[in-house]
């Protein structure tokens, strides 16, 4: 009960000061030390802003809102807070421009320095005592002649004024010509042309009327600056009325003037602010102001590129007949001295001709009104961001409290800049996050600090079904929660207000229809910088179709390895059944071209052996020559396509040994530039050290020679063919680029600069029987043939081109550890061979080429003995008969095939010489390509005087 009747007594006590006609204010002190340094306005009383003139000081300090304000007042304020004496003084605050009757005394804990203070405005009895006094010290000092400022005696009828040295020296006047009387028109020059007119009228009336005279008024000094003046003074009239003698005395007046037109300024800072939104409204008001109150011809704020020292202003303040300097100015078209604005320091000049640092570009600075300047920087972070700057037109020395006042109203102007774009900010942060929240699907809310909701966004009602009238439906959010998750949902936010942790919970909530969705709710805390929380922002998600079909998911998951398993059935049968549609397209385009070739090699064949036998039949033998040669070329062009189509289908047999490409490419220059003709260009580039690669020589000279008839067929017009070499270390990513396993490569590479060829175009060009040429120019087995013998080697092919371009094709074969073997060479048109009654057993199950065979070995000197099959060849190889060397055809009937033959051979005849002819050499039998020592292959068919320059060779190195 006490307690409360003490709460009812303070509630009485403040309703008594908030509506009592004297001031009140409670402030908190605030000290350096021993030493009150500022105090802070923390409670003020309804007449306290009337009678104090200051607006919304709860909460600010007095330096902020009374900068320059006594001392006397700090340090009475501070000795009532330290000793807890209460005090009554009566004094002035000038930079107010009232004067006060005050009691302090210190209230609450001493260690707050809190004091109450009751005040009441005294100015107006104060102003009449000190008008009284002053009057009273005018009139004495004119009636004393000379404890004044200055003196002055007028003659008016001769029009002279005598006057002391100081009243001379402060209107401008020689002091000897005052001393010995001048013309009070002298005086008068010296004023301030907007003062002149008023004074000359004073002054006049004065000494029409004879009433006491009073003026006030600007004197203009040599330096440039301005006092102000008081004069007063009586001119006396003889009996019959005439003006006689003007006498008084003038007063210095110019540090009350200034001090009231700048506290003036302050005040109309302050009252312009508080109406100002605009940051380039208030720079100006605050130009305006200074301008004004420092008497200058220009003022304004700018912002500043340090980078490329200019200055942006956008409007500045010029007194009347001034022009404007606003838009983008250059600091070094003015001056050196943009380095102490950087820095931070302020320039103040009072003659541009004069000074160092604007001598050379004064003139400059005359033409834009700016003889004399202040340039205040305005610093933020440390670095030089804005201007604060006034321009006079003319010399003029500053002075400190002129700084001082630019200083105070520059800070203002970048203080209230500050707050007007902070407050804008948050006012559109707040718009967007409104206008955000109507516009994304989700729903979203606000509640206070202490969980009530008091705003929701338009998707919340549409929900709900219900109007939107901005605030919480009467009967609560949690009506709408279904009934066994409204127990979980309360208990956890209430978790979340007190511990201030995230809000998130999933729980049902019924819409209009009367039905309910599952949603997502999740709430955040909205903290000030201090930490404590404001509001809370939440959200409600509706995941009802997402949780449905998530069950739907783990339903099918359920099912899905079986799903998987007949997808996958499904998918290798369709891929099986495309891999044999390719394949049979693959087989007819394969068989189509290799029908049409061989149909026209055996029209050439057939011919010419019908020509031969109706020219035999007719006894004209000269003829028969021509039908053979005819014949004979036609089954070199038929064994040429089927090398192709083995090197092709990677089946042909290869006989690699280590070959140096270097000196193989270098046998071929002279074929190449006859095959390449005079218009082509031909180099060669080697490298030095190029590795040694396992080949089939005879292959690679093919496979070379056609690439570079290609290379000839893409350049009609002349060009230029390298081929180069080059060894290559291919590692993981760039060996799987190029169809090649990690590993050591060397490279050969033909380049032209023909036409190229499209991406389309590379993408076939390996194909059996593809050709960009004319019908009849080539037979489109080329690439391929190069393509199956790079592979059957170990390598790989790639092209690389551009239309209009050129083309490289190179080949990448794998290096080989060991030593080139020596290069054999042609036989030449020599003699054939004659043997010495050596045995040769021939094994082919083809009458014909046994035959032949047989009869060309007979014609050598050779004997010949015959089998059809590979087990009646091995029965002879098995006999005592003498056998010099085996030569035997691969395919073979019976179940035993040339090379089994052969290797059961070996066994009783470890030296046997073996010659396999093949037309289809099946690389199992003759093991991948690599034969046994002793054993060589010739592929069908041959020429007779090679088979037996081989036979021979064979003979001979048993």
């Amino acid at each position: 009960m006490p307690h409360r009747h003490l709460i009812e007594a303070v509630d009485r006590y403040r309703t008594l000061l908030r509506g009592a006609e004297f001031g009140f204010c409670m402030i908190e002190m605030i000290f350096d030390g021993p030493r009150a340094i500022d105090y802070r306005f923390l409670e003020v009383n309804d007449a306290f802003e009337r009678l104090s003139g200051l607006q919304d000081p709860v909460g600010r300090s007095v330096s902020e809102m009374v900068p320059g304000l006594e001392r006397f007042w700090l340090d009475t304020y501070g000795a009532v807070a330290l000793t807890g004496e209460p005090q009554r003084v009566r004094s002035d605050a000038q930079q107010l421009g009232r004067w006060f009757d005050v009691y302090a005394m210190r209230v609450d804990d001493p260690a707050d320095h809190h004091v109450a203070i009751i005040f009441t405005d005294v100015t107006d009895q104060e102003k009449g005592q000190r008008a009284l006094r002053d009057s009273q010290e005018r009139l004495q000092q004119a009636l004393s002649a000379g404890r004044g400022i200055g003196t002055w005696d007028w003659d008016v009828q001769n029009d002279l004024v005598y006057a002391d040295a100081r009243f001379a020296k402060l209107y401008g006047v020689d002091p000897v010509a005052a001393s010995q009387g001048t013309a009070i028109a002298n005086f008068f020059s010296g004023m301030h042309p907007a003062d002149r007119a008023e004074a000359e009228r004073a002054v006049a009336e004065a000494v029409r009327s004879g009433a006491p005279f009073s003026a006030e008024y600007r004197l203009l000094q040599p330096d440039g600056s301005i006092r102000w003046a008081a004069a007063q003074g009586q001119c006396r009239h003889d009996a019959e009325g005439r003006p006689t003698r003007f006498g008084g005395v003038s007063f210095d007046i110019t540090e009350r003037r200034v001090s009231e037109a700048r506290q003036a300024a302050m005040l109309e800072v302050e009252r312009r602010f508080r109406d100002l939104e605009d940051p380039a409204e208030i720079a100006f008001a605050g130009a305006e102001a200074a301008a004004r109150a420092l008497g200058v011809s220009r003022a304004g704020y700018g912002i500043i590129d340090k980078e490329r020292e200019t200055i942006r202003i956008d409007r500045d303040w010029n007194a009347p007949g001034v022009q404007s300097i606003a838009g983008e100015l250059s600091f070094r078209d003015y001056g050196s001295y943009i380095d102490q604005l950087k820095r931070g320091e302020t320039v103040a000049i009072a003659d541009a001709r004069e000074d160092d640092r604007t001598r050379d570009t004064a003139h400059m600075l005359e033409q834009i009104t700016a003889r004399a300047f202040i340039n205040m920087p305005l610093v933020e972070h440390g670095n030089f961001v804005a201007l604060f700057f006034v321009n006079n037109a003319t010399v003029r020395q500053w002075h400190d409290d002129d700084l001082s006042l630019m200083r105070n109203i520059a800070g203002r102007v970048r203080a209230a800049t500050e707050r007007s774009r902070a407050e804008r900010a948050r006012r559109e942060s707040e718009e967007q996050f409104r206008a955000f929240a109507q516009v994304v699907p989700n729903q979203i809310w606000a509640a206070d600090v202490d969980g009530r909701l008091y705003w929701f966004n338009d998707q919340v009602f549409a929900y709900l079904g219900r109007e939107h009238i901005g605030v919480v439906p009467d009967d609560g959010w949690a009506a709408i929660v279904h009934d066994e998750d409204r127990e979980a949902a309360l208990a956890a936010w209430h978790r979340s207000l007190e511990s201030g942790r995230t809000y998130e919970v999933q729980f049902r909530m019924r819409g209009a229809d009367g039905s309910y969705r599952w949603f997502l709710v999740r709430a955040e805390p909205v903290r000030d910088k201090g930490g404590a929380i404001l509001r809370w922002v939440g959200t409600s998600t509706d995941i009802d179709d997402q949780l449905r079909q998530a069950d739907a998911l783990r339903r099918l998951n359920e099912t899905l390895e079986e799903q998987v398993q007949a997808r996958t059935r499904e998918l290798m049968e369709a891929e099986a059944a495309l891999r044999q549609s390719q394949k049979m397209e693959a087989v007819g385009q394969l068989t189509g071209g290799i029908a049409h070739d061989f149909n026209n090699l055996l029209t050439g064949i057939t011919g010419s052996l019908e020509m031969m036998a109706m020219r035999i039949q007719q006894g004209r033998i000269a003829d028969v020559e021509r039908y053979s040669v005819a014949a004979q070329g036609a089954a070199r062009r038929a064994a040429a396509l089927t090398h192709r189509l083995l090197a092709f289908s990677r089946r042909q047999t290869l006989d690699p040994k280590p070959t140096e490409i270097n000196r193989l490419i270098a046998g071929l220059d002279e074929l190449i530039a006859r095959t390449v003709g005079p218009e082509i260009e031909v180099e060669s580039v080697a490298a030095a050290g190029l590795w040694t690669t396992l080949v089939d020589g005879n292959q690679l000279e093919n496979a070379i020679l056609n690439l570079c008839i290609n290379a000839r067929d893409a350049m009609p017009n002349g060009g230029r063919l390298t081929i180069e070499t080059a060894n290559r270390w291919l590692d993981g990513p760039i060996a799987r680029e190029r169809g090649l396993e990690p590993g050591q490569f060397v490279a050969i590479s033909v380049t032209d600069t023909g036409t190229g060829m499209s991406p389309e175009v590379i993408g076939k060009a390996f194909d059996p029987f593809f050709t960009t040429k004319p019908i009849g120019a080539g037979t489109g087995l080329g690439l391929s043939m190069i393509y199956g013998f790079t592979r059957q080697s170990g390598g790989q092919t790639r092209i690389y081109s551009e239309v209009g371009q050129g083309t490289t094709v190179t080949l990448y074969l794998p290096r080989h550890f060991g030593q080139a073997e020596e290069q054999s060479h042609g036989i030449g048109e020599v003699d054939l061979p004659r043997g010495a009654g050596e045995t040769v057993l021939v094994v082919d199950d083809e009458p014909t080429v046994r035959m032949l065979v047989a009869e060309t070995l007979e014609e050598l000197g050779y004997q010949a003995v015959e089998a059809a099959d590979g087990a009646s060849g091995l029965a002879i190889l098995q006999s005592d008969l003498r056998i010099d060397l085996l030569v035997t055809d691969v395919g073979l009937p019976g179940g035993m095939n040339g090379r089994q033959m052969a290797d059961q051979a070996r066994i009783s005849r470890p030296d046997l010489q073996i010659l396999f002819i093949t037309g289809y050499a099946e690389n199992a039998v003759v093991g991948n390509g690599h034969l046994a020592a002793g054993m060589h292959v010739m592929t069908k068919p041959f020429a007779m005087d090679a088979l037996a320059a081989r036979i021979k060779d064979l003979i001979a190195n048993r």
